[in-house]
């Protein structure tokens, strides 16, 4: 009953244009960041909204039947709904069930707005309290690109914590990956550890500078001094 009413509610406001817009933007047609999803048009506000009025009521295997659904916002909704459950629980053992849940269902979680706006709320605070590095490696070494991206995402969380150390062994297991949003990808996390601590960057760069790909180099640089920017990237 619940799921249905979700649906309802969800496709009362399908806006077509939007969906149109939607699909554009995440490639849907070549596979690129949408997996082929059908997209209904709906806002992230518009849908948070529906998620925090329905998350204590829905358990964990009526949002894996969400989660089924080729529909971006069905999945979408279900995953904050996910993301409320966790961070409103007191209870670690429910935070655990919570987390093991979203590692069963990486396969649908599967563009990089699914991943961006749930994992690091859920995967990223757990391993970092709960001194689980380990999930985020394994993840990191997954053949998924998804599952890579959930792992930085994750990682996240332990730069905004000033806990850099696992940074460079992140950024090494996928240095040399063939798809360009993985240089992106890493190239944001060192980014944002060197916003949190430049040295740090700074001598990550100096040993694998030469080595990174070049999108993940110039994503590092960001916001640095233009100087040294121009230093690293003669370095290519």
């Amino acid at each position: 009953m619940i799921l249905n009413e979700i649906k309802s509610t969800l496709e009362a406001l399908a806006n077509p244009e939007k969906a149109k817009i939607l699909m554009r933007f995440f490639k849907t047609d070549k596979g690129e960041y949408g997996e082929g999803d059908t997209f209904l048009g709906i806002t992230v506000p518009e849908q948070r909204l529906i998620a925090k009025q329905y998350f204590q009521n829905i358990s964990l295997k009526e949002i894996e039947d969400l989660l089924s659904y080729d529909i971006h916002e069905y999945r979408l909704t279900s995953l904050l709904m996910l993301v409320f459950k966790y961070e409103k629980t007191k209870d670690i053992q429910e935070k655990k069930e919570i987390v093991l849940f979203y590692l069963s269902q990486t396969s649908r979680i599967n563009n990089w707005d699914l991943v961006d706006t749930s994992c690091y709320k859920i995967v990223g605070h757990y391993c970092f309290h709960e001194n689980k590095e380990q999930i985020l490696y394994n993840l990191a070494s997954s053949d998924d690109l998804w599952e890579k991206r959930i792992a930085i995402v994750s990682t996240m969380y332990f730069i905004r914590q000033q806990s850099l150390e696992i940074v460079t062994e992140m950024v090494l297991r996928n240095m040399n990956h063939p798809h360009d949003l993985m240089h992106k990808a890493n190239g944001w996390m060192l980014r944002e550890m060197g916003k949190k601590d430049e040295s740090v960057l700074i001598d990550f760069l100096d040993e694998y500078a030469t080595k990174l790909p070049r999108t993940s180099l110039r994503y590092a640089l960001e916001k640095l001094e233009p100087s040294i920017k121009d230093y690293y990237m003669k370095l290519k």
